[in-house]
């Protein structure tokens, strides 16, 4: 029989915090190891109560410590933490997200579905509103659209422009037709193209390109 999950309740409003706990308590997949409602100390608290995933209030964050899901991730990096009572805030979202959150659920949330999500990433799901999904799934679109040049400036010294002058020249365009495109002088494209061969070590620009394209930076 699968052991019961360890839950830390972490909420400055005690008629939040009392109902959810009496509720959890009564279930026996989970196992309330602590509750507590201050910021104070939060962080050792739940470090020794060695729990698995902790409930944290969001209004409890925003005023006395916004860094809070950060901090005790450090103290516990496999912490699973589910914030409640949040804003259906498309940045407030994202920032949690970002800081290592598993679970993101409204003020609007039932008692019900609190213990949906504790289940839920206890399975090792995250959760969160359906309507907030698209914002993720935007948000790391438009990630991916900037790892090509990042890469190529961490790994090659490439800058933005050198990456753009070299997706040109992958196209078979000229010098000429690459300064024509971005109001540059050929000349000034000459000595990108001559810059870009010394830093990928290569003795053309054709190779240039195979070098820069076998390290997975250029479609």
């Amino acid at each position: 029989m699968k052991e019961a999950s360890t839950i830390f309740l972490l909420a400055e409003n005690r008629l939040l915090r009392e109902p959810l706990s009496r509720l959890l308590r009564k279930k026996s997949d989970i196992s309330v190891v602590g509750e507590y409602g201050s910021t104070v100390g939060a962080i050792q608290q739940v470090a020794e109560s060695c729990c698995e995933i902790l409930l944290l209030d969001d209004a409890t964050t925003s005023r006395t410590n916004p860094n809070l899901v950060v901090q005790i991730l450090e103290a516990v990096p496999d912490l699973k933490i589910i914030l409640i009572g949040v804003d259906n805030d498309e940045e407030s979202f994202l920032h949690a997200v970002r800081c290592g959150a598993v679970g993101y659920l409204l003020r609007e949330a039932s008692a019900m579905d609190v213990l949906a999500a504790v289940r839920a990433v206890a399975r090792g799901e995250a959760v969160c509103p359906p309507q907030l999904t698209l914002t993720l799934f935007r948000y790391f679109a438009k990630q991916a659209r900037g790892v090509p040049y990042f890469r190529t400036r961490a790994e090659l010294g490439l800058t933005r422009r050198q990456h753009q002058l070299v997706s040109f020249v992958a196209k078979g365009w000229t010098n000429k037709e690459i300064a024509s495109t971005l109001n540059l002088s050929e000349q000034t494209v000459k000595n990108h193209i001559h810059r870009i061969l010394r830093q990928v070590n290569a003795e053309d620009r054709y190779e240039a390109v195979e070098t820069i394209r076998a390290s997975g930076l250029l479609a």
